[in-house]
């Protein structure tokens, strides 16, 4: 598609995820056992034919950088397109200069030069599939200036608590964006996906920057609704927003159900990811594993339950993995009891013999860590 690039934007100061974020962007996240969560959004521009896309990245890129390479196992055009990593000055999280519009200021000479007319903006911390190229036919169908996802939801008491809601009109036109404070059930949970002309989009960066340091891209996107035809297009199936380490947990748990990763899944819509070839997983004669996700490479000797495993996992004879996430390269040593805890990658769980957290409160175990 020659209409539109493509820009995929970090996870702002109000997402903090205890823990994995201490080594690595949103988006670098191990997903699922076999994925990153950055894969998503690249995988709906390069199924929809965008080939041109910005990565934008700040505080600890090293493992993002090597997991996006060049982008050619996102099936991108090598002859027009290129996936390009985009890095922002103000990297550190919290810092209230580090916002949205500041990388895009950073960056906005290789903003320029894009030929595109339009540019389609998704978020590196959300996890959904969606088609953009009719995203874009219908918004240029419409006539209106900005078209933005939402997805609606009737759980936002208690989950997208750190996401922004939209107030629509019957016509479906945006009245105002404000963030969730969970004191209604039923939201329209902004999705941060936007397509406008690349015209707009950077008049709409620099008035921001002139008006506030702090502002970012959906602040002066609520200031503009008044000015602006602004319409809110809703979005269907598996929806995700990684916001907090409960969200992230209970992200990858709920896809254990084979009805909501088919909701998320589509043979004609693949997610594409950087892959290792690696032998398949062995199972060994007293092992046990029931409603759980295995990825490749591991060696299965113990009992696994409605759990996610991730690649080149142990699982030695005697251990008990229930309700858990665990990460690639992981040893759950002989006899332990692991529940309700994300393992983070390359830790091996070996004296501890019985580490549990409750199912309200899940527990982490950091990075390269032994117990």
């Amino acid at each position: 598609m020659n209409k539109a690039f493509g820009i995929v934007n970090f996870a702002g100061n109000h997402i903090h995820v205890d823990g994995l974020q201490e080594y690595r962007p949103v988006g670098a996240f191990s997903f699922l056992g076999r994925y990153r969560i950055i894969d998503f959004p690249i995988s709906n521009m390069s199924n929809s034919g965008i080939d041109n896309i910005q990565v934008y990245v700040r505080r600890k890129p090293r493992s993002l950088t090597e997991h996006l390479g060049t982008g050619r196992h996102y099936n991108i055009n090598s002859k027009r397109g290129k996936l390009s990593i985009m890095y922002a000055e103000e990297g550190q999280i919290g810092n209230i200069y580090s916002t949205d519009i500041a990388a895009y200021i950073d960056n906005l000479d290789c903003i320029e030069r894009m030929s595109q007319p339009y540019v389609v903006i998704a978020p590196s911390y959300m996890i959904y599939t969606a088609d953009y190229s009719e995203f874009i036919d219908a918004h240029v169908e419409s006539g209106a200036d900005i078209s933005m996802m939402y997805h609606s939801v009737d759980n936002a008491k208690e989950a997208f608590l750190s996401c922004d809601t939209l107030n629509i009109n019957k016509q479906k036109g945006v009245l105002s964006i404000e963030p969730n404070r969970g004191n209604a059930k039923n939201r329209n949970i902004s999705m941060d996906t936007y397509v406008m002309t690349k015209e707009l989009f950077l008049e709409l960066v620099n008035k921001a920057h002139k008006t506030s340091s702090m502002y970012t891209f959906a602040d002066i996107l609520d200031e503009e609704c008044e000015e602006l035809d602004i319409r809110a297009v809703p979005h269907r199936g598996f929806f995700a927003a990684i916001t907090d380490f409960k969200s992230y947990y209970d992200a990858n748990m709920s896809l254990i159900d084979l009805k909501n990763a088919m909701n998320l899944f589509d043979d004609e819509w693949p997610v594409y990811t950087r892959t290792n070839d690696s032998c398949p997983t062995q199972y060994f004669a007293d092992s046990k594993v029931t409603s759980s996700v295995i990825s490749n490479g591991c060696l299965i000797d113990g009992e696994i339950e409605n759990s996610i495993i991730g690649r080149g996992c142990v699982i030695k004879p005697g251990a008990v993995v229930k309700n858990c996430v665990i990460s690639a390269d992981v040893v759950i040593g002989k006899d332990v009891h692991v529940e309700n805890m994300m393992v983070d990658k390359h830790a091996k769980l070996i004296r501890g013999k019985r580490i549990i957290a409750s199912p309200e409160k899940p527990g982490y175990i950091k990075r390269g860590d032994t117990l």
